[in-house]
C-alpha cells in the first residue's frame, strides 16, 4: 500500500486527484492536507466521506511542526503539492500572500521531505518522491507561433505566475543540491468539476445563467491551452510512479482557443440545452488584466514519448461534460457562491 501526502486537496484540482487516486487503486492511502482557505471545498470530497484510506487534516503548508508530524503519523510514500494560491488577479493585488503560501509553503514541505526521508548524505528511503504541481505561466507568453517546451527559459510576468517559478527553483534545487527525489509538472489550463467560480469557465457559466453580464479582458483573443482536469489527474499519477527523478514534464491539452471561443461555446450550449435567453449580448469587455500573457501553448512530446501519456479529452467533449456538471450540481455552485460551503467542514468535523 502507498500513501500519499497530497497538499492543498480540497482544491479544485487537488480534490479531482484525490478522487482520482481512491477510485483506481484500492490499495493506497491518502493524507489530504489543506487550509481550507476561500478555495478549499470540502464538498468536492462528499463522495469519499467515510472511506477509510482518506484522511483529512486541515494544517498549513507553512506550518513546520504540522507537516512533520504528517510525516511521524505516517509513513509516506508521495508527497504531492497542490497547495497554491492560484488566482493572477489577486496576486496583483496581494502578492505577500502569494510569495508565503506558494514559496515558503513549498520550501517547508521540501525540508520537512529530506528531513523525514532521508537515510544518509545524498540518500534516501526507497521509492519515495516529492512532485510539485506547477503551470505553464512560469514560462511567459508565447508570439503566435511556437510551444513552451521544458527548456523554456522561466519568464513569469505576474507575481502568481513569478511565486510558482521560484517554488519549481527552489525544488529543482533540492534535487541538485542535496538529490531529494523530486519531479516538477508544468501544466495548462485545466477545466472540469468543483472549479471555484473566479475562474473563466466557471464564472461565466454562472454568470450566464443568472443573465448578469459576461466580463472579458481586454479583446478576449488571449489564447489558453485548455485540459480537462482528470487527463491532467492521469499525468500527475504517470509522473509521479514512472517519471525519471529530477525531470520536468509539460502537460497540455493540445486544446488553443481564445477567451472569445470559451465563452462563445458556453454561451451556445446553454442557448441549446438550459436557457434560450443566455447571449452574446451579455458580454462586455472590460479593461485588460496587467502583465496579461497573450498566448500560452505546451508541447507535451516528452511526458508523450517518455511515459505513453496523451489527453483524453477532446476539448469539445470536456467543456460539454464539464457544463453539465455544473448544471447537475446546482447545490454545489450555490454553496460556493452563497458562501455557505464554508460551514461544510465544522458539521463534517466539529458536530455542528
Amino acid at each position: 500500500m502507498k500513501t500519499y501526502l497530497v497538499t492543498g486537496g480540497a482544491g479544485f484540482i487537488g480534490s479531482n486527484y484525490v478522487l482520482y487516486l481512491l477510485e483506481r487503486y484500492p490499495q493506497v492511502k491518502v493524507i489530504n492536507v489543506d487550509v481550507l482557505t476561500y478555495a478549499g471545498n470540502l464538498e468536492n470530497l462528499k463522495s469519499i466521506e467515510g472511506d477509510p484510506r482518506h484522511f483529512f487534516v486541515q494544517a498549513d503548508i507553512c506550518d513546520r511542526a504540522a507537516v512533520q508530524k504528517l510525516f511521524q503519523d505516517h509513513d509516506v510514500d508521495y508527497l504531492v503539492n497542490f497547495a497554491a494560491e492560484s488566482h493572477v488577479d489577486r496576486s496583483i493585488l496581494d502578492p505577500q500572500v502569494f510569495v508565503q503560501t506558494n514559496v515558503s509553503g513549498t520550501l517547508n514541505l521540501l525540508q520537512c521531505a529530506k528531513e523525514a526521508w532521508q537515510i544518509g548524505e545524498d540518500e534516501y528511503k526507497p521509492g519515495v518522491k516529492f512532485l510539485q504541481v506547477s503551470t505553464d505561466e512560469v514560462y511567459g507568453s508565447l508570439g503566435a507561433e511556437g510551444f513552451f517546451t521544458e527548456q523554456t527559459p522561466l519568464d513569469p510576468h505576474s507575481p502568481y505566475s513569478a511565486s510558482k517559478a521560484s517554488a519549481d527553483l527552489l525544488t529543482k534545487a533540492f534535487y541538485d543540491t542535496y538529490r531529494l527525489p523530486i519531479n516538477i509538472t508544468r501544466c495548462s489550463n485545466n477545466y472540469g468539476p468543483f472549479q471555484f467560480p473566479e475562474k473563466l469557465i466557471p464564472l461565466m457559466l454562472n454568470n450566464a445563467l443568472q443573465h448578469r453580464e459576461l466580463p472579458v479582458y481586454g479583446d478576449g483573443l488571449q489564447i489558453r491551452d485548455w485540459l480537462y482536469v482528470e487527463d491532467h489527474c492521469q499525468a500527475v499519477e504517470l509522473v509521479l510512479r514512472d517519471g525519471a527523478v529530477g525531470e520536468v514534464y509539460n502537460i497540455g491539452g493540445h486544446n488553443e482557443r481564445t477567451n472569445l471561443e470559451i465563452v462563445g461555446q458556453i454561451i451556445a450550449y446553454l442557448r441549446q440545452e438550459a436557457d434560450s435567453a443566455v447571449g452574446e449580448h451579455l458580454i462586455r469587455h472590460v479593461i485588460d488584466r496587467k502583465g496579461h500573457d497573450r498566448r500560452y501553448g505546451i508541447d507535451p512530446t516528452k511526458i508523450s514519448e517518455a511515459l505513453g501519456w496523451s489527453p483524453q479529452t477532446a476539448f469539445e467533449q470536456g467543456i460539454r461534460k464539464t457544463i453539465k456538471w455544473y448544471l447537475d450540481n446546482h447545490d454545489w455552485v450555490e454553496h460556493v457562491t452563497s458562501g455557505s460551503y464554508r460551514d461544510y467542514y465544522q458539521r463534517l468535523y466539529e458536530g455542528r
